[in-house]
């Protein structure tokens, strides 16, 4: 009875032992309840179209025990959808994800459609020590609005770095002994002399659209427009010498830059399909074949397109941004970006806490870090000492390391990654890519801050503002298709579309962002 005794006792202890062991450590590797179970918004790009099998979005839920709904939307769609469902409470989803608080997300936030999550700061700990570690809580505070609240959680970068550009045919300029261009001038000449020796081909195309084309663009004529303007209004720019927003749409600046294109799209030098969205097959053919030499992408994107051309000695390249009007310059970039919002009606569930935590870790986690930039240890890399090396079948990818890693894992896919480090960033493309930055680096402020958003001190005036941007886009829209195709003249309509513009009440948008920056 005694020896009996003594061995229950010790089965006991250890049981203890074992259950404080469990309890005391912290990880997914331990957990035992029942997954969170939440919907999500999911902004889909065809050029890497998502996947749930994907390894970054299976691991990521198991690691952080979810169950997540993906509600997978068009990225042309997207913020339509977005905008659909917060204005009207109807299949609302608990996450949206790529999203910031301009346009009109300001107005949906001050009318209480958005949680302010800065009033949970202390369910984020994983963001809030990203935001001290990368040193930026500056850029995030200029991020609050009027009332001094956060309402999504941005994406944050150590440095900005230059991801996308001018691509080109590099062994064109090598055969004919051409320089790199450096100037849209340069670029006019390269095209014009494969228009001749090719005229059948329309030697520049769009990756997508026209947002991606002009967002690369248009910060050398010192405008930024359309459905990516970095300035969120769609039809203002930022004068960066003054310090202050004026009516980019109506502008010389504008008006000159369509002057540009609209002399490549009469002269066949610009794909006459660009006005619509183009498929990623379709952008690749067009560029792998030879019916284009030139277009504005993404360096991880090279890979794939030089894998898909026949053409003897193909060899694209990026360069740094070309000089115009106002300089070289590229996209604007901040060190935060479009991020993660909660629609009011996910905080009314009894575990949003639960919800807000988990979020926090599955993006924002030193976990959540690596997973969404270079997968799985083990199974897309390995460490050897403090360096990364990935697998032989990634490393060995004609579409290269960062556009295998985005096609086959999901890792580094524009809406999941959260947290760039830009360092490790390098790890996924070539010694070639480096040196590009370096020289971008090098360059006068070529990648310029984006302009702040205005904090609307009342609700009426972000609707208002939301409302004339809507107006006024639409018709910006349908004028600036015309000015390129030529259907409407740059000097005798551009009186009656400024007149337009005017009635529409650009000015007035104009005042009311000036007036609340």
């Amino acid at each position: 009875m005694k020896k009996i005794i003594v061995l229950l006792a010790v089965l006991v202890s250890i049981s203890s032992l074992a259950f404080a062991s469990g309890s005391s450590q912290s990880g997914p590797s331990v957990v035992t309840s029942k997954p969170i179970e939440f919907s999500m918004f999911y902004p889909d790009n065809a050029t890497l179209p998502f996947r749930t099998d994907w390894l970054t979005v299976q691991k990521a839920q198991e690691l952080f025990n979810a169950k997540i709904t993906w509600e997978i939307i068009p990225i042309a769609d997207f913020n339509t959808k977005v905008s659909l469902a917060l204005n009207t409470g109807v299949n609302t989803p608990d996450v949206i994800l790529y999203q910031s608080i301009a346009g009109e997300n300001v107005s949906l936030a001050q009318n209480g459609a958005i949680f302010p999550i800065s009033d949970r700061s202390s369910w984020t700990p994983e963001w809030n020590a990203r935001v001290a570690e990368y040193g930026l809580q500056s850029d995030v505070n200029a991020l609050k609005l009027k009332d001094g609240k956060l309402y999504a959680l941005p994406r944050l970068f150590d440095k900005p770095f230059y991801d996308g550009g001018l691509i080109l045919r590099e062994d064109l300029l090598t055969s004919n002994n051409i320089a790199a261009p450096k100037t849209f001038d340069d670029l006019y000449s390269l095209l014009s002399m494969y228009k001749k020796q090719n005229p059948s081909s329309y030697p520049m195309t769009v990756l997508v659209g026209p947002r991606v084309h002009y967002r690369m663009t248009q910060p050398s004529w010192g405008i930024s427009l359309h459905a990516n303007g970095a300035g969120g209004s769609r039809v203002l720019s930022w004068d960066y010498s003054k310090n202050t927003f004026f009516a980019g749409a109506t502008s010389d600046q504008y008006r000159d830059y369509m002057r540009y294109w609209n002399k490549l799209y009469k002269e066949g030098l610009l794909d006459p399909e660009m006005a619509e969205p183009i498929n990623g097959d379709v952008w690749t053919r067009k560029m792998a074949t030879g019916a284009a030499i030139a277009t504005y992408a993404y360096y991880d994107q090279i890979g794939g397109v030089a894998a898909a051309s026949t053409i003897p000695g193909f060899k694209l390249n990026m360069y740094p941004p070309l000089a115009g009007p106002a300089g070289a310059h590229h996209q604007q970039k901040d060190k935060t970006g479009a991020g993660i919002l909660f629609p009011i009606a996910a905080s009314k569930r009894a575990d949003f806490e639960n919800l807000v935590r988990t979020v926090d870790k599955m993006f924002f986690s030193k976990q959540a870090e690596l997973l969404w930039c270079i997968g799985v240890e083990g199974v897309t890399y390995t460490m050897q000492g403090s360096n990364i090396k990935y697998i032989d079948s990634i490393l060995n990818s004609p579409d290269g390391i960062y556009k295998a890693m985005q096609l086959r894992y999901g890792a580094g896919a524009d809406p999941l990654q959260y947290l760039w480090i830009n360092a490790r960033e390098m790890t996924k493309y070539d010694a070639n890519y480096a040196d590009i930055n370096q020289k971008v680096a090098a360059m006068d402020n070529a990648i310029q801050a984006v302009p702040p958003s205005p904090r609307f001190s009342s609700p009426a005036d972000a609707e208002r503002a939301t409302s004339l941007m809507g107006t006024l886009f639409d018709a910006f829209n349908v004028w600036d298709n015309a000015f390129l195709t030529g259907t409407k003249s740059l000097d005798t309509d551009w009186n009656a579309y400024v007149a337009e513009m005017n009635s529409k009440g650009i000015n007035e948008l104009l005042q009311l962002y000036n007036n609340n920056l």
